[in-house]
Parts: structure tokens; sequence; C-alpha cells
């Protein structure tokens, strides 16, 4: 294992949505620098309050600390029988030896039927213990990351060539499919498994994400690495005041296998452990293409499909997805 290569990047420049000045070129081009190199970047001068970061911290302690019995009456039905839901919620520790919280859009409600009648959209289920200032805090963060991933992305399309400005349609809410996280990593117990590449004990296994870009808050929880192209594992940073992006499989087939989605992994934990990952995704119709952003390159990977199907055939690596009835 080497000591981390992981790119910082100060997003200041770019947070007006001034992509031209010399300041905001030099932004643009050390984000795709570093996520065709490595695939992850950590990014400061994000535009995320501290306060809005802590509070997303508390939300999801105060969720962890609840009993596995409320849990679970918010689990998809792969969990819980009497669920509606086959997707989002939670999943215990036993699945793969952390708990999870997956919750999609909150602005996502009841009138919109021709949304619910898609396979991967459900509404949020959340333990009435909690109250309305938690639902709050839980919109609040996921609006923040929604905002930070289109920026991000944005710059990502123009530092290639592309049109940023299909992306705020390909990512709109309430049709973006995104996926906030919480995970909690109990720490001791036996490993996930044990790495084949060099026989270190996880706590998550090495994959890649599925989606385009993931956002992450780890705090300061060590344990994260990220396998460079000479196959070497390096440690990710942490820091509580910035956040850890990496690219994902759409994104590498949207960029002509140009911005690659790149192994990662969790060492074990031996103390308790925390993580907040958003995955930024688009709606369903998006056509898993280079052309849906402008761009010029040769699609990566086979033939052109709507994300909804992208999805379907990502998820099935998972194992907290594998037993839900979607």
């Amino acid at each position: 294992m080497t000591a981390s290569l992981i790119p910082s990047v100060d997003l200041t420049p770019i947070l007006g949505g001034d992509f031209e000045a010399p300041a905001s070129r030099r932004v643009l081009e050390c984000l795709h620098a570093a996520c065709a190199e490595i695939g992850f970047v950590t990014v400061t001068g994000h535009g995320v309050a501290a306060e809005v970061i802590d509070e997303t911290v508390a939300s999801a302690r105060a969720f962890f600390a609840l009993a596995e019995e409320t849990k679970l009456d918010v689990a998809p039905r792969a969990w819980n029988r009497t669920s509606s839901n086959s997707y989002r919620g939670y999943f215990p520790s036993r699945v793969n030896g952390k708990e999870g919280l997956d919750i999609g859009e909150p602005e996502l409600d009841a009138a919109m039927t021709d949304l619910l009648a898609r396979t991967y959209y459900e509404l949020n289920r959340f333990p009435d213990a909690l109250g309305a200032a938690w639902r709050a805090s839980v919109a609040r963060y996921f609006g923040e990351l929604s905002s930070l991933g289109r920026l991000l992305m944005r710059a990502l399309a123009a530092a290639q060539g592309g049109d940023p400005g299909r992306v705020a349609s390909a990512f709109a809410r309430p049709r973006s499919l995104s996926t906030l996280r919480f995970n909690y990593y109990p720490g001791g117990g036996d490993p996930v498994e044990i790495s084949p590449q060099d026989g270190e004990p996880l706590s998550c296994e090495t994959h890649v994400d599925s989606g385009f870009l993931t956002i992450l808050q780890q705090g300061q929880s060590p344990g994260l690495q990220v396998r460079d192209k000479r196959e070497r594992w390096h440690d990710v940073p942490c820091d509580p005041r910035t956040f850890v992006v990496n690219t994902g499989r759409a994104l590498q087939h949207v960029s002509g296998g140009a911005l690659a989605a790149t192994q990662h992994r969790v060492r074990q934990c031996r103390e308790e452990r925390l993580s907040i990952p958003f995955f930024l995704e688009p709606s369903f119709d998006f056509v898993v293409s280079p052309g849906s952003l402008g761009l010029s390159c040769t699609a990566s990977g086979s033939e052109l499909v709507s994300y909804e199907s992208f999805l379907r055939e990502s998820l099935s690596k998972f194992v907290e997805y594998e037993r839900r009835d979607v």
C-alpha cells in the first residue's frame, strides 16, 4: 500500500457557474485529470455549510441508534414482508456486515403516479420517532448534494467538450434517481471478505459504483482505499469538511471510457465507522450515451440503454439488493 495520491480541488472559482475564467478553467482541468487518472478526488470550497454536514451526521447517528425492530419497520419487502417498498429503506447488518438506509428523492410525493409506476421510484418511509425536523434535515442535505452533483457533472461535461447545459434536464428533480445512503459499520467482528489481491480483511468488498458520481462524507473514519492503474492501493484522506468524489460505471460509459469507474474498498473496521455517500443518478429515461451530454466520443460498453435498464443490471452485483423483488 502506498501513500495517498488522491488530488484535492478547490471548487470556489466555479460555484457561481462561470466555467470560462482562467481560474475556473484550471478547476475543470484538475477535476477531469483526477477523474481520468484515478477516479477519485477530494473537493473543498464546495459550498455546503459545515452546519448542514454536521446536522446530517447527527441525523444518521440518530437513525442507527434506534431499536432494530423500529428500523426494520422501514425496511423493504426483503426484510419486512408488510412493506410497500422493494428498493428504498433500511437493510440490516446481517446482509453484508454493515447497516444502511437508502433514501430516495424527498420531493417525490404520492401524486406523482407516473414516476411511482416505474421500478425504482418509491416514497421514503422513515420511523415516526425521528420527527419532522429529522426529515427536513435529510431533505436539505439531499438538495445540497444534488446541486453539488449537478455542478460537478456540468464541469466534467464542459471539460470533455460536451454541453453542460444538458445536465440540468438529465438530473432534474424529482425525476432523478439519485440516492442518499447512511452506512454504519459497527466495528470488530469478522471481515466481510478477504481481499483476493493482497489478503487484506475488508469491511466493504472491492467494487465500483454504478451511477455517475458518488459524493462521500466520511468524516474522520479511515479505511476507504482506492486502487490505481498499477493495482496499488491508496488510502483516501479523511476530513469532515471535504467531500470525496468518485466516478461510476454510468459516467465511464458516457465519457467513452475516459473517466473510468475505479475499484475501491473499505479495510476492516476495528472501531465503528459512519459514512454518508450520495449517488448522483439521472432520470429513468436518460439514454446512457455520450450524445446525451453533447459529447462526441464513442460510448464504452454495449448498446444504448435507458438508465433504468442500466441500473437494473448494475444492482444485480450488490449483495444488499440480491433479495429485493424488483
